[in-house]
């Protein structure tokens, strides 16, 4: 070493600027979070470099220890790069790493049987009974101190960010093992594996993750599935053999989506409607419901990430889809367009929601944020649509939102937010649940955290209050939650669970 010893100024002003350059990026309350931790993750990544040259060509250290210092800090870099990789990102764009030598799970056999008789609510479709993320008289025990949640069962899955479609005892749900998407139904009394349908396609990248995206649909007994790639499955519900499929990627000219196709099929009477994303009005599509042919296409806008919906606007019934740059909504009978926005973004994944007074909430991530539109009748006999306000203040990436009593709820860039639709101001925000998903039961939200834990909050406008919670999983979770109550499925893209939850009237379902 030096006679004057280590030059130690440069380290210390460089932790200083980092300081400074994580206030200034932090402190602010920035509108794209994605992009704060991105800078944050490049400011450290800078200081280690910096700090790096100093060591070797400024720190004034006897040239054996500049050396040993930069291998020991190759060595720790190496053995990083080599032990582990990375499965995919957070909602915040946050590396999720895995060690190197862990493999996806083994698909497991089928085991067979009937679904075994229980006393429990259909699921049957993405986002519920009534497809809007809610129930009704349903009425859950608040303090899980006294009455907790109860396993029922736990059982690894193949790889997939679906969820869980539940009639009748027979919970059905998708996953990827190796080359193979998967449709797989479980007993929901006991997790038993009942059949299994295998398509020889996969999805996956290093950001999104393997396997499919969207969740089955049960009507009647038929399943109807969406894969990753476009795969459109019709199979029998008590069995799993294939009716019919479609690939509605190449029959309707369109081009598979970067993070995968996600859209959850609607089951409308006679058709399967599906968002393709094609042109020349196939933007929108339906299929027969019994033999699976063409029934007619509408719009020309490319598919976002979010599932078709009907609702009742100015009188009159239309099928609500969020694509990439546009908010469409479609007649039902022939898919024409009756009313079109247009939007800022491709990344479009939670679905718009219907609000009273004939008014559609549309929110987005990455700094978007909502608008409200203001559908009406128009004199010719068509629809009109009419921006009422925008706002920052609800940018919902993933979880859909949910109304009651005069408010949304919604998780703003993973940040719980209740929003008066009047004029888009917030009441409140509090509790980061990161970007999971969410369900409104009569009052309470049940939330499922990207973190894995399960969270009751009120749903009520004056302040946040959080009334239990419980930990299901132990990382990334963003598949929705399904509530056939009183059993509530939870899954991840390796692991599933059931719980049965504690009804307030002290009802539960028969045990097993």
């Amino acid at each position: 070493m030096s006679s004057t010893g280590p030059r130690l100024w440069p380290l210390y002003l460089l932790g200083g600027i980092v300081v400074l350059a994580l206030l200034w990026i932090w402190l602010p309350e920035a509108p794209h979070r994605q992009r704060q931790m991105m800078s944050t993750m490049a400011t450290f990544m800078l200081a280690i470099f910096f700090a790096l040259l100093w060591l070797l060509f400024a720190s004034r250290l006897a040239w054996g220890r500049r050396l040993r210092y930069f291998g020991g800090a190759g060595i720790v870099i190496a053995l990083g790069v080599g032990l582990f990789r990375i499965k995919g990102m957070s909602g915040d764009f946050v590396p999720v790493l895995e060690w190197r030598w862990s493999t996806e799970g083994e698909a497991t056999a089928v085991e067979g049987g009937d679904a075994t008789a229980l006393d429990a609510r259909d699921w049957p479709q993405f986002l519920g009974p009534e497809r809007n993320n809610r129930l009704r008289g349903v009425h859950l025990e608040r303090d899980w101190t006294k009455h907790p949640p109860r396993e029922v069962w736990r059982r690894p899955v193949g790889a997939a960010w679906s969820s869980f479609a539940i009639v009748g005892g027979r919970a059905v749900t998708q996953e990827q093992h190796g080359p193979e998407e998967q449709v797989v139904c479980y007993d929901l009394a006991t997790g038993r594996k009942l059949w299994q349908h295998a398509d020889s396609t996969r999805y996956e990248t290093a950001i999104a993750g393997i396997g499919p995206r969207a969740t089955p649909t049960i009507a009647g007994d038929r399943v109807f599935t969406l894969g990753a790639t476009g795969t459109l499955n019709c199979l029998e519900l008590d069995s799993g053999k294939l009716v019919w499929s479609r690939d509605i990627i190449s029959s309707n000219q369109a081009k598979a989506q970067m993070w995968g196709i996600s859209c959850s099929p609607l089951v409308l009477d006679s058709l399967v409607v599906v968002s393709a994303g094609g042109p020349d009005e196939r933007s929108l599509v339906a299929y027969h419901r019994q033999t699976g042919a063409f029934v007619w296409g509408g719009g020309t806008d490319k598919a976002g990430f979010s599932s078709p919906r009907l609702v009742t606007l100015a009188g009159r019934e239309q099928i609500l889809i969020f694509n990439s740059y546009s908010v469409v909504a479609h007649d039902p009978h022939s898919g024409v367009p009756l009313w079109r926005q247009p939007w800022d973004q491709v990344e479009c994944v939670a679905n718009p929601l219907p609000l009273p007074g004939d008014r559609v909430l549309v929110s987005s991530g990455y700094g978007i944020g909502a608008k409200l539109y203001q559908v009406n009748a128009a004199p010719d006999g068509g629809l009109t649509s009419d921006m009422v306000w925008k706002s920052p203040r609800l940018k919902a990436k993933f979880a859909n939102m949910v109304y009651r009593d005069g408010f949304v709820y919604g998780l703003d860039d993973g940040v719980l937010v209740c929003l008066d639709p009047q004029d888009g101001k917030r009441r409140w925000k509090r509790g980061r649940y990161g970007h999971g998903q969410l369900i409104l039961i009569d009052d309470v939200l049940l939330i499922m955290s990207e973190s894995g834990d399960v969270v009751l909050v009120e749903a009520r406008p004056d302040r946040h209050v959080e009334l239990a919670r419980m930990t299901a999983f132990g990382g990334k979770t963003w598949n929705p939650p399904a509530f056939a109550t009183p059993y509530l499925l939870v899954r991840t893209d390796s692991e599933a669970a059931c719980y049965e939850l504690a009804l307030a009237d002290g009802a539960q379902a028969r045990h097993f």
